[in-house]
């Protein structure tokens, strides 16, 4: 991963395939912090790298695939 980081904003939706979809309940301004996720009612408070390397690639693609 490059140095270079963008912030994703709150609200920013994402995919889980334990949880389904969801989203960020807090932006991301640092690859090594933790966020604040909603799945189906459930805060969780992941990693901003498993987001960011998981869970956004998870979702985008299921939009590509619609």
């Amino acid at each position: 991963m490059s140095d270079e980081f963008k912030v994703i904003q709150p609200t920013t939706t994402v995919y889980c395939p334990k949880r389904g979809e969801g989203w960020t309940l807090t932006g991301i301004t640092n690859i090594n912090e933790f966020t604040s996720v909603m799945f189906d009612g459930i805060r969780y408070t992941l990693p901003a790298r498993e987001i960011v390397e998981e869970l956004l690639p998870n979702q985008l693609a299921r939009e590509q695939n619609k």
